[in-house]
């Protein structure tokens, strides 16, 4: 027997009204309803160290889920950066809402405490990645934008790729900023609207920037690079790419409700990410149980359940062309 309409009306105000509450915690929005992410504690380029050659003397922080991490992560590991920069995993409290450490570093058992000894504002959010340096004992770089530029200027072995060279310079700074709004933090910002206006905003940017990026990589035709800015090897702009494609199915599209284009449905942008997991190291960096349990198990206002559903197994997002593409398999 269905319940009375008065209660159901009044359970549905409640949990808005609780939602709203809950929403507010898990990230700020403008009055419009439009998630802003809050701004970052260690957020400005450093120099490079002056120890940054020497074995030891620096540790990436990073967490598997986290995208913003994976870019960092992924820009280790290209330029072949493990002997001078150790990675350290650290795993989510989703109870406390926070990252904590397995075993203590630095004496600190959380992130948080960590960015306390280093003298972040107590309202800064303790976020991956964050690259740490042993010798000045303190945080160097929070922002991922900035940290992954200094990963590439980092003494590297010679066969390691320059991930910005200057002659992509313009199109690797065109497509950076422009990823980072409307697809980085576009899933973000569909994910975490509070109005159906927000939302609509928000996908409608995102997948104008997907159709854009198919139409970038099929006007190279067959003898273009296949890299987003035309190079041998692939780019930063590629790399910030990669981290939001390869969670799209998996986590953005039930989750967040960026579901309107399957991928497969832009044959040469599948074809791309089949391309950049495949390079040397990268399909170390990718966690699908990982990313699945703690976005579903964690975002309590957007799953309440917890319960995490089945999703595709990301070798059949990764092998072979596009079904939508020539020659690729049926459906």
């Amino acid at each position: 027997m269905a319940p009375p309409a008065p209660l159901v009306r009044s359970a549905r105000q409640l949990w808005r009204c609780q939602w709203h509450l809950l929403m507010g915690g898990l990230g700020p929005a403008d009055r419009l309803g439009r998630y802003r992410r809050p701004a970052g504690a260690f957020t400005a380029l450093p120099p490079l160290p002056p120890d940054a050659a020497e074995p030891g003397g620096h540790v990436l922080i990073v967490g598997r889920s986290c995208p913003w991490a994976h870019r960092a992560w992924l820009s280790w590991t290209l330029r072949a950066l493990a002997p001078t920069i150790e990675t350290l995993v650290v795993v989510p409290d989703p109870a406390a809402g926070r990252w904590r450490f397995r075993e203590p570093f630095e004496g600190c058992h959380t992130l948080r405490d960590l960015y306390g000894r280093c003298g972040a504002d107590p309202s800064a959010p303790a976020t991956v990645p964050a690259l740490y340096s042993r010798r000045q004992g303190r945080i160097l770089v929070n922002e991922s934008a900035r940290l992954i530029e200094l990963l590439n200027a980092w003494p590297a072995p010679s066969s390691a790729p320059d991930l910005a060279p200057e002659g992509e310079g313009a199109c690797i700074e065109a497509w950076r900023e422009r990823l980072q709004g409307e697809v980085n933090d576009g899933v973000y910002r569909c994910g975490f609207a509070r109005t159906q206006a927000a939302y609509d905003e928000a996908e409608g940017a995102l997948f104008a920037a997907l159709d854009a990026l198919e139409a970038t990589l099929a006007g190279q035709g067959e003898a273009g690079s296949g890299w987003l800015c035309g190079g041998a090897d692939p780019s930063l702009a590629d790399v910030v790419l990669f981290p939001t494609l390869i969670r799209l199915e998996l986590v953005y599209a039930p989750l967040f409700g960026c579901s309107r284009k399957p991928l497969w449905q832009l044959p040469h942008l599948w074809n791309w990410r089949r391309r950049f997991h495949s390079l040397p190291g990268v399909a170390a960096t990718c966690f699908p149980d990982a990313w699945r349990t703690d976005y579903f198990g964690a975002l309590f206002p957007l799953h309440p359940s917890g319960i995490v559903p089945a999703g595709p197994d990301l070798a059949t997002l990764v092998a072979g062309p596009s079904p939508a593409a020539p020659g690729g398999p049926t459906r």
